[in-house]
């Protein structure tokens, strides 16, 4: 059963979209965002009609030739590369921990408070996600790299601290030091459609965020389902930030500071979008003509959040 809705950004009407009835469900750790190409979860074959699917504890996602972007905390995206195997080992709010048997993942932490618990197995390896950034899971190769942020890895009493910029060989009988590495050596197929998602969700977070901007429904932050994507995407409680692949992500309160996204002669065009009255006396809001706009040069936040919302 499918529920027709209407979406209405910047005062101009895009779609009559259809939302799945589960989509006014909160979205769990383990809920299967977007899947591209082959893949399967607990011996089923996934599609684009699985999106949704929840991958409880104890069961596994596999790829093919395909991809496949998992949720975890909210603010917490994982993306699963071709040929890959991950295991879901716990799926609360307060303590997410994921096995990477096989391949490649990459995760992209927005939002981490310092009750949530975010590990990732790797071989003999726990690695515990300690602050926001880009984190690159790499069981081909026995690695883990750090683009952004920071993690600490542990192994037989073993405790090493990867920063920004470091990596780490989780090899048997590796030197168990951290090394720098080439940051553009490693922006390969799955960085660049990772980076690409992220820019999706970002457009269908200032869609979504507008929407709440002149309306109910807005509950804190949390993930929140945007049909015209046909994902969910994040929505902080106050201020905005921006991710570290430089896209920006706005509560409904700062959404006004957002670029304008649209289509013009099957060529996407970038505005800014003007604050309605309320936030600027006599303004009647609307799109200003503007420079295309370009990710953030940096991992940047404003503004503080509700912590409560839509999980």
């Amino acid at each position: 059963m499918r529920r027709s809705t209407l979406i209405l950004v910047a005062g101009t009407f895009l779609a009559a979209v259809s939302t799945p009835v589960w989509a006014d469900t909160p979205a769990r750790p383990g809920t299967v965002n977007y899947i591209e190409g082959q893949a399967a979860m607990g011996g089923q074959s996934l599609d684009a009609k699985s999106t949704g699917a929840e991958l409880g504890e104890g069961q596994s996602i596999t790829t093919l030739t395909g991809k496949v972007e998992i949720l975890l905390t909210p603010g917490v995206f994982l993306r699963l590369g071709p040929n890959s195997s991950l295991t879901m080992v716990a799926a609360g709010l307060t303590d997410t921990e994921v096995q990477l048997a096989q391949g490649r993942a990459m995760i992209e932490v927005d939002q981490i408070f310092p009750e949530n618990h975010l590990r990732v197995m790797q071989g003999t390896f726990a690695i515990d996600l300690q602050k926001k950034g880009l984190y690159d899971f790499d069981a081909t190769r026995n690695q883990v790299r750090v683009f952004d942020g920071e993690a600490l890895a542990t192994e037989s009493g073993h405790r090493i601290e990867l920063k920004g910029g470091h990596e780490l060989n989780l090899a048997m009988g590796a030197d168990v030091k951290s090394h720098g590495f080439d940051k553009k050596a490693f922006e390969d197929d799955l960085y660049n459609w990772s980076r690409l998602r992220s820019s999706y969700l970002a457009e269908a977070n200032i869609t979504q965020a507008r929407v709440y901007a002149g309306g109910p429904g807005f509950f804190g932050a949390g993930w929140y389902w945007n049909s015209w994507y046909s994902a969910y995407t994040f929505i902080p409680g106050d201020g905005f930030f921006y991710n570290p692949f430089g896209w920006g992500f706005y509560s409904p309160w700062f959404v006004y500071r957002a670029p304008f996204f649209g289509f013009y002669g099957g060529y996407r065009t970038f505005g800014r979008y003007a604050p309605p009255a309320a936030f600027v006396g006599g303004y009647r809001g609307g799109v200003v003509a503007g420079a295309r706009f370009a990710p953030a040069p940096a991992f940047h936040s404003m503004g503080g959040g509700f912590h409560g919302g839509r999980r």
